[in-house]
Formats: C-alpha cells, sequence, structure tokens
C-alpha cells in the first residue's frame, strides 16, 4: 500500500464539522508564493521540501515537510499554512488536521533516525498581512508513533478494499467488451487511435464527424486503457451541462444487462456547488447549514456506502447525501478521490483553482482527460482567466453595506478615482464620449484600497449572515487580483471610461478594469503536462496547428481526422452567392426568404433551421419571412431565453413538421442537438461567422499575430467556420439522414474557405 501523508491525514484524521465560512481561502498558486516567501526567511542550513518515507501497518508513506532544521538545539519540522484574515477563524477540525499531517512527518522523522523526541512547528502565514504565527511542540518518539500507527489502522481497511477493488476492476477491464455487435463505420478506427495514443503517452486532436459515436468511441478504449498503462482516473470532460448526461448514457450502456455489479468501475458525476447546494442562502459551516454541521463525522458511513454503489450519478450522490445528512456537494467532491471515471465541467480539471488538477498532484495519480466538444476549450478557458471590476458595482454594494464596512468603500471609491485621472486624458468638452484605454500592465493604484477592503470584508462575512451582494464582490476581487499577479502578453488590461454626467468642471464616470485572456495556453500547458495523455475530440478541430497553439498543447501532439460515416450523396449543397455583410443585409432580406420559401414548398414535409449572424439580423429576417409566408409555422430565438424555452424550442422540431426555426450561429442552437430524420431537412446559414471587427477583436489579432504570425486566421477565419461546420452539423446524424445545405455569402466560394469545410461535403 502507498498512499501520501496529506490523503491519508484528509482520510483519517478529519473529524467535526465542514468550516468553508464563505470567506475565500488562499489560492494554489497564493498558497505556494507564501510557501516560498517563509522558506526564503529561514537560515542558510534550512532544508525546504523535505522529503520522508516510512512503513506503518503495511502502507507505505510519503510526503514532503514544508521544512526542517536539522542543526537546531533540537531537531525542528516545520509545516506552513496559509490563511487570509483573523487566525481564530480557523476552526478546531481544521486544526486537529494541520497538526495530523506534522505529526506523521514527525513519526516518520524519528523512525528513520532513531530520534527520542522532535519538535514540531505549525506556521499560520496570513499572506494578506503578511504576517506569520508560529506555534511549537515538542514530542516524544513513542506518541507520534502511537498517534501514526492510530491513523494508518483507519486507513488500512479502506486501502484493502480499494486495492481490491483496483484489482477488480483492472481484471474486468481487461476483458472490457463493446457493447454493440459491431461498430458504426469508423468507429473501430476512432477507438483503435484513441487506444494507440494512450498507449504511447501522447496526447490526442481527434477529429470525428457528428454521428459516429465519439463519446463511446472514446470512452471504451481509454477504459480498456487503464489496466493495460496503470492508469488511477479517466476525467470525462464536457463543455455544456448536456454533454454530462451524453457520457453518463454511453458508459452505461457498458455494465452488462443494466447491472453496476457485474462491472466493478466507479463512475462519478461531478455538479456545480450552485445547482448541488440544499442551502444556498446559508454558509458551509456547522453553525449555519445542517448538512455542514458534523459533516465528518457522518462522512465515513456516506463514503462506505457511496463506494459500494459505484454508479454515482447527480440523482445517486443527492439520495445517499440525504439518507447520511450531509451536504451532497462535498460528498461528490469526496468521491472523486476514490472514483475511476469522474465527469464534469473542463473547469474541474483547467480552472485556477481545480479539484480534479489538485487531486492529481497531490496523490501523483497517472490520468487521462477526455474533452469532449473540445473546441470550445478555447472560448471557456478565455472566461476562466479572465476577470473584471465595475466602479459602479462598487457604488451600488456600497449604498447598503453594513456601516463598519464605510471606510474601506469610501476608500476604494478614492483609489477609482485616482486610477481614471491617472490613466485618461483629460476631458473638457461635454460632447467627449467613453473613453476606452488598452494598459501594458494592470494599474496599481487600487491595490491597497481593493486589499483593505478584502480584509474587511473577510472579517464581516466570518461573523455575520451571508450577504449575496457582498459575497460576489468580494469574490470578483479576489479574483481580479489574482489574475493581476500573473498579467503577462498572454491577457489584455483594459479601462473603460464611461461618462456619466457633469456639474461645472467636474465630469463624473463610471469606469470598468478588465484582464482579459487571449491565450489561454499559457495558463493551461501545465494541466496537459500533468496528465499522461489527453485526448481532444470534436467535429470541429481543424486546423491542428490553432487548437495546439492556442491551448498550449504538447509538442509531441498528435492530429487525426476519421473519415466521415456519410457521403455528399446524403446532402445536397449550395453555395449561394449573396454576400451577408454589415452594409448589404438589408439587400439580402429579400432574395433570402424567397430560397427559404422556394426550398420548403418543394420540401415541405420536414422541419428547417436558418442561422444569422446576430439577433438584429435575425429579427429583421423572420419578420419578412413571417409576412410572406404567414402559412408556415416559424418559431425564433429570442435573447436571453430560460432554459425551459430551449427545450419548447427543440421540442417543437421533435414533436412537430412543417417548422421553420430562426437561431443565431454559435449560439445555443447550434450544436450539441440531435434531430435525427426529417426532423430536420434543411439548414440555411446566413453568414460566415466571423466574430465582430471590434476593437477587442482587432487586439486579439494584434496580439495573435506577434505570438503566431496568424492574427486574421486565428481570430476570425477558424473560429467563424467552425461555428458554420457545427451548426450544419445538426442536419446528417445518421447514416439514414439526408437534406439541403444552404452556405450564403459569396465568400463561402473561395478557396481559403472550403478547404475549411469537411471534405465529405465536397
Amino acid at each position: 500500500m502507498k498512499v501520501a501523508v496529506r490523503s491519508l491525514c484528509e482520510f483519517a484524521a478529519r473529524t467535526g464539522s465542514l468550516e468553508h465560512r464563505y470567506t475565500p481561502s488562499p489560492s494554489a498558486d497564493e498558497g505556494i508564493k507564501g510557501h516560498r516567501t517563509l522558506q526564503a526567511l529561514r537560515p542558510a542550513h534550512y532544508q525546504s521540501e523535505y522529503l520522508l518515507e516510512g512503513e506503518c501497518q503495511g502502507i507505505q508513506l510519503r510526503g514532503r515537510a514544508d521544512g526542517y532544521w536539522p542543526d537546531a538545539p533540537m531537531p525542528t519540522l516545520e509545516e506552513i499554512k496559509t490563511h487570509r484574515g483573523d487566525l481564530a477563524r480557523i476552526g478546531l477540525g481544521q486544526r486537529q488536521l494541520h497538526w495530523a499531517q506534522l505529526k506523521v512527518y514527525g513519526a516518520l522523522l524519528c523512525q528513520r533516525d532513531s530520534l527520542t523526541q522532535v519538535r514540531l512547528r505549525l506556521v499560520y502565514y496570513d499572506i494578506a498581512r503578511d504576517h506569520e504565527t508560529p506555534l511549537d511542540e515538542v514530542w516524544q518518539c513513542e506518541d507520534l508513533e502511537a498517534f501514526l500507527t492510530q491513523v494508518c489502522s483507519r486507513y488500512r481497511n479502506w486501502h484493502r478494499q480499494e486495492s481490491e477493488h483496483r484489482q477488480q476492476r483492472d481484471r474486468a477491464l481487461m476483458t472490457l467488451a463493446f457493447p454493440f455487435t459491431d461498430f458504426r463505420p469508423h468507429q473501430r478506427l476512432l477507438s483503435e487511435t484513441v487506444y494507440k495514443r494512450i498507449c504511447t503517452d501522447r496526447a490526442l486532436l481527434l477529429e470525428a464527424p457528428t454521428g459516429i459515436g465519439k463519446t463511446l468511441g472514446v470512452t471504451y478504449p481509454a477504459l480498456m486503457a487503464m489496466p493495460r498503462r496503470q492508469l488511477d482516473r479517466l476525467f470525462v470532460l464536457t463543455a455544456r451541462t448536456t454533454g454530462r448526461q451524453l457520457v453518463l448514457d454511453s458508459l452505461w450502456m457498458l455494465f452488462p444487462e443494466d447491472d453496476t455489479e457485474r462491472l466493478p468501475l466507479r463512475v462519478l458525476e461531478l455538479t456545480a456547488r450552485d445547482k448541488a447546494c440544499e442551502y444556498p442562502d446559508r454558509a458551509c459551516h456547522g453553525e449555519s447549514c445542517p448538512l455542514a454541521d458534523g459533516f465528518f463525522d457522518r462522512l465515513p458511513a456516506a463514503r462506505q456506502v457511496a463506494a459500494a454503489a459505484r454508479w454515482l450519478d447527480r440523482t445517486r450522490i443527492r439520495a445517499l447525501a440525504a439518507e447520511h445528512e450531509i451536504c451532497p456537494y462535498y460528498l461528490a467532491q469526496e468521491m472523486a478521490r476514490w472514483s475511476d471515471v469522474i465527469i464534469g465541467d473542463v473547469n474541474h480539471y483547467f480552472d485556477q483553482q481545480a479539484l480534479l488538477s489538485g487531486l492529481t498532484r497531490q496523490n501523483d495519480w497517472r490520468v487521462v482527460p477526455l474533452i469532449d466538444e473540445a473546441h470550445n476549450l478555447i472560448d471557456r478557458a478565455r472566461s476562466m482567466y479572465s476577470a473584471q471590476l465595475s466602479q459602479s458595482q462598487f457604488r451600488q454594494v456600497a449604498r447598503s453595506a453594513p456601516e463598519s464596512l464605510g471606510n474601506a468603500f469610501r476608500a476604494v471609491q478614492r483609489a477609482w478615482g485616482k486610477l481614471i485621472k491617472n490613466q485618461i486624458e483629460p476631458v473638457t468638452s461635454p460632447e467627449t464620449g467613453d473613453q476606452r484605454y488598452h494598459l501594458t500592465e494592470v494599474p496599481t493604484e487600487l491595490n491597497t484600497a481593493l486589499q483593505r477592503l478584502v480584509g474587511d470584508l473577510t472579517e464581516y462575512m466570518t461573523e455575520h449572515p451571508v450577504i449575496p451582494e457582498l459575497q460576489a464582490l468580494l469574490f470578483d476581487t479576489l479574483s481580479f487580483m489574482k489574475l493581476a499577479e500573473r498579467f503577462g502578453e498572454h491577457s489584455l488590461c483594459t479601462l473603460e471610461v464611461k461618462r456619466t454626467g457633469q456639474a461645472g468642471k467636474r465630469l463624473s464616470t463610471s469606469a470598468r478594469l478588465s484582464i482579459r485572456n487571449l491565450i489561454p495556453a499559457d495558463f493551461l500547458a501545465e494541466r496537459f503536462a500533468q496528465a499522461h495523455a489527453c485526448i481532444l475530440f470534436s467535429a470541429t478541430l481543424s486546423p491542428a496547428e490553432y487548437y495546439q497553439d492556442l491551448l498550449g498543447l504538447p509538442e509531441n501532439t498528435l492530429w487525426q481526422a476519421i473519415p466521415s460515416p456519410f457521403s455528399a450523396d446524403q446532402l445536397d449543397l449550395h453555395i449561394v452567392n449573396i454576400s451577408t455583410r454589415f452594409n448589404d443585409r438589408q439587400r439580402s432580406i429579400g432574395p433570402m426568404v424567397e430560397r427559404i420559401e422556394q426550398q420548403y414548398r418543394s420540401v415541405p414535409g420536414g422541419n428547417y433551421l436558418v442561422y444569422l449572424s446576430s439577433f438584429a439580423y435575425l429579427e429583421q429576417l423572420h419578420s419578412a419571412f413571417t409576412r410572406q409566408c404567414p402559412d408556415i409555422s416559424v418559431i425564433a430565438q429570442t435573447t436571453g431565453m430560460s432554459e425551459q424555452s430551449r427545450l419548447e424550442f427543440i421540442d417543437q422540431f421533435r414533436t412537430h413538421r412543417g417548422v421553420v426555426g430562426f437561431a443565431v450561429l454559435g449560439g445555443a442552437f447550434s450544436e450539441g442537438i440531435d434531430l435525427p430524420g426529417d426532423a430536420l431537412v434543411g439548414v440555411f446559414i446566413a453568414t460566415l461567422g466571423l466574430p465582430p471587427f471590434d476593437d477587442y477583436h482587432k487586439q486579439l489579432a494584434q496580439r495573435l499575430q506577434a505570438r503566431f504570425g496568424q492574427g486574421y486566421a486565428y481570430t476570425y477565419l477558424y473560429p467563424g467556420i467552425r461555428k458554420v461546420i457545427q451548426a450544419a452539423g445538426r442536419l446528417i446524424r445518421t447514416p439514414e439522414d439526408s437534406g439541403v445545405v444552404e452556405l450564403i455569402d459569396d465568400r463561402f466560394g473561395s478557396a481559403e474557405v472550403q478547404e475549411l469545410l469537411p471534405s465529405w461535403w465536397l
């Protein structure tokens, strides 16, 4: 048995309640920085990140103490824990866990060097105040050995169970059968490609057409590779909530006769906190939430039942949590340590404080992330590593904030004023409009005031009930400050100043300071390097260099395109020479209405989707079409549609025929929906899909040109054509499907664009 010291203690030495009090703990990066700050202050003979190994109760233990003084009057081990705010807020259970980890290190040191006693130093370091609080205790070897034996005994039976589970899992996966008598056309090639890349420790960009069975075709060979490559975990990551259910449905097919007992595979679905929480208005600690009170005391029983259940989707986790009266969100977080296949959003591995990435580092797991609809990862990652501060938000929250926070809010407003004055050019004319400034670095004018506000908010929120507006402002501020520390050429800092009024010579303004990530590769590269192999799959991953450059994939990443099972005979493709450029849109409306009506009248039995570049363009075409064709049933996407409205939109296509739908390209109805047969017989795409030529995209193009020499293609052309291919992909879902696709824009006729379209279309 092998286990990390931290994992041992988190399993066997935690008691009491959850202690998350809506006060922000330091991020992983902040924790590392805090450790290094203190370690740099230690004397020359101090040894940082000191490796300790040993054995107890048949368990091989390994871990790194933060520091060791071998030449002190008494050998001294140090453990550093970073925090923010009043030290008294760190609860008893958390402190006991910290001491447990240090005592295990002490026992291992005594065991190795035959010591009779050792000094243990637990240091709490407040990163906001740059203040350390050392706590020293001298322990006798026999007492530390007794403690180590106690926690290892608690862990041993569980570990034996898990070792047996691993052996059963690997034996079963060695002979795992494909759930159907045969593969779909080209699906076997897809699976063989995935299997080979995992077995050769390579990252893979896998472009496979819609309808080939990508999800099952990727997860099946990855499961087969687990025992052969001694993989610990598979992470199946999606960019859309609906994608998780598709993964679960595919995995369920692998269980013989829908029986989890016959395939010893533990499958877990992770859900976002806001969707899993049973008491969203309460703080995550025992004094506030009944499901947090005594959480770790009731966790062992719930964990045991969950481990035996194996199939842990959201519904099952919630039921188990209710049965044991504990928090379902944190039960799922705990089971992420013990599950074989973990299904969740891409942010669970790639975000700044991603759970799965942290567990992988902590436990030295061999993992393979499988990223579905991977073309979405660029935009999702950009949003993960972007943040903004709004002066108006601070003003609005300040109006209703408790009086005790008034000084801190007023200091922030003064700092906003100083920032605006120092950055903007003098405004002398009432006609002067909004101003935008792209800054080469993040301005420091706000730093001191924001740090003070963070401290005051943290103190207040620890002692008082949750105020959502204060909590949101706190987290927004912290997110911005963290990204500011890592600001570089991968991101753009923008100050936008809007004039809200003027009284005499005094100008009233509202400002917004943003950090927008442009090149996510600089953040994601370390996550890809951490994985044993990585499979990114989608129907649109061309050209390969675009994704490799912007995602930071390893240099030896392979790109593979799987042939389509469909043929050009199924697709009636037309390239229509009508300009949809902004200045030509009004003239394009009439000809497009005629083409849609003509196609509908000739094949009236099925449904059609029409994709436009914007809601304004959609409304123009929709109005013109309903006036000319009042007898045809139409439905149109609207801005801000609720999830229920989106479901009703799709349901119209599944339950009715003869419907013409209007939607925005790149929106909710451009991908991830299946409309086989006559549920969809025609698609009209009246745009090249290019992003707007606004100030942001101009800046993005300049930055990508400087880094990769591909400013226009990486900013406009490739993202636009990807959206076109995804939307057209709604049409042909099975070998029996057929229909018409009309690409309406004269630029579709260029060789540059046609080279990017799927070859089987032509």
